[in-house]
């Protein structure tokens, strides 16, 4: 925060006021800060919040032979947190690279970069035979 607000004083030098006022006007600046990182977590937590509510649950009733069904799951467990977190936000949310960007505060091309990373993670982690996901079915992960 207050990185931030020296950084707007540095950018506005040229037009902050002089003597006492400064003082003010930083005071003034800081609240903005303050405010403008509130209303973002809000929206950070009311994005989280509408992710949780929008689980598609036909992915998980569609459920693939116990065997596939239990490699999978071991599979899964086996990964980093990011990369469960990635891969789940895909499959079971639906979500775009777009839109995992827009999620995770990050660029397309590094939403692209760990996903593909997170993917091949996964297939190395599945045995052999379990290659195939879903009961011999491939799984379209965009």
């Amino acid at each position: 925060m207050i990185a931030e607000t020296f950084a707007t004083l540095w950018r506005r030098f040229d037009r902050c006021p002089q003597g006492d006022e400064l003082r003010l006007w930083l005071f003034g600046v800081a609240r903005r800060v303050v405010a403008n990182q509130r209303r973002s977590e809000r929206r950070r937590s009311a994005l989280g919040e509408r992710l949780a509510a929008n689980v598609n649950h036909e992915a998980l009733e569609t459920a693939a032979p116990a065997e596939d069904t239990k490699a999978l799951a071991r599979a899964f467990a086996s990964l980093s947190a990011p990369d469960r977190e990635l891969l789940s936000l895909v499959a079971w949310e639906g979500l775009t690279r777009e839109e995992l960007a827009v999620a995770l505060g990050t660029s397309r091309t590094v939403v692209r970069l760990r996903l593909h990373r997170a993917r091949k993670r996964l297939r190395d982690a599945l045995p052999p035979t379990q290659v195939r996901l879903t009961g011999g079915q491939e799984h379209e992960w965009t």
